[in-house]
């Protein structure tokens, strides 16, 4: 049954107590580690010290989240907080796929790559006709003609470019 505080709420509920809590865990770690990342110098004003304006506003972040903790009316964690904790870990899944790609292009090549990760990042996205795939991959090489051809964009070469013979070597380095 939930309290008059609980009922009087007026913003959204959901995630906000497990926000508030990885918020201020993060804070209270950034406050622990401030002595290793940043120094204080002898001799110099306060508000001069390289120290000073990290230190005000991470000690704002956990006065601030410890505030924002100590007034929600809720002290549980429900059901629709973990539904809402699983949506945002679903963003981290797109951040996987860029980090493969950003992986694979130094071993495997900047056009090889492009033409596999379009069309599966298309597949994902729900766009599965033939069509749609086949598209994803000429715009996959559309993208890649225009950074290394046309703008000059320099895209270190790929190690499998290494066992290819020497022009066409020198070819794929320079345009794929």
């Amino acid at each position: 049954m939930p309290s008059e505080r609980e009922r009087r709420f007026a913003g959204p509920r959901r995630g906000q107590l497990i926000f508030a809590l990885i918020m201020v865990g993060l804070a209270l770690l950034l406050l622990a580690l401030i002595g290793e990342q940043t120094a204080w110098v002898q001799k110099t004003k306060l508000f001069a010290q390289p120290r000073f304006w990290p230190a005000v506003a991470i000690g704002g972040m956990v006065l601030l989240g410890g505030l924002h903790l100590y007034k929600l009316p809720w002290r549980r964690i429900s059901r629709n907080d973990l539904r809402e904790v699983k949506r945002w870990g679903q963003v981290l899944e797109f951040a996987g796929w860029f980090m493969g790609y950003v992986l694979l292009v130094p071993l495997i090549g900047y056009l090889p790559v492009t033409l596999v990760f379009m069309p599966l990042l298309s597949w994902r996205m729900g766009y599965r006709r033939p069509f749609m795939l086949w598209t994803s991959a000429a715009f996959a090489v559309a993208v890649v003609l225009l950074f290394k051809a046309f703008l000059s964009v320099k895209i270190p070469g790929a190690l499998l470019y290494e066992y290819l013979p020497g022009p066409l070597r020198t070819f794929f380095i320079l345009y794929l």
